[in-house]
């Protein structure tokens, strides 16, 4: 269980075990706007984090990871780590090659104009 955003929803989160929350809920809530891939229907537990060699330690299968990074690599370590989807933070514009390289590994990327922490706490609520 990964919630990186929020001690006491990771808290009760691992208390609990994975959760299965709907991610239009998120995105319609936070947004959110689809810039590759399919919004997937579920999302079991939230990473934010900019270093990729942390991401790829602590980001899990089904998580939804919060980051400014808009490079290759993060499509990379998104699919090794079966991440459910990437947000981009802060109205980072997604490059046409790192577009290409999502679609291609079936890697789901939203965007938000928010800052990490802002995106953080819209899913901490929702969680709540």
């Amino acid at each position: 269980m990964t919630v990186g955003c929020s001690p006491s929803v990771a808290q009760s989160a691992v208390q609990k075990g994975r959760f299965a929350l709907k991610t239009d809920a998120v995105v319609k809530s936070l947004g959110l706007k689809a810039l590759v891939g399919d919004v997937p229907d579920e999302f079991s537990g939230v990473y934010a984090g900019d270093l990729l060699s942390r991401a790829m330690s602590h980001v899990t299968e089904g998580d939804l990871w919060i980051t400014i990074m808009n490079n290759v690599n993060v499509i990379a370590v998104a699919s090794l780590t079966e991440a459910a989807a990437v947000i981009l933070a802060e109205g980072v514009v997604l490059p046409e090659d790192v577009k290409n390289a999502a679609a291609e590994k079936n890697i789901t990327v939203l965007s938000s104009d928010d800052t990490v922490y802002d995106i953080c706490r819209g899913i901490a609520v929702s969680l709540s």
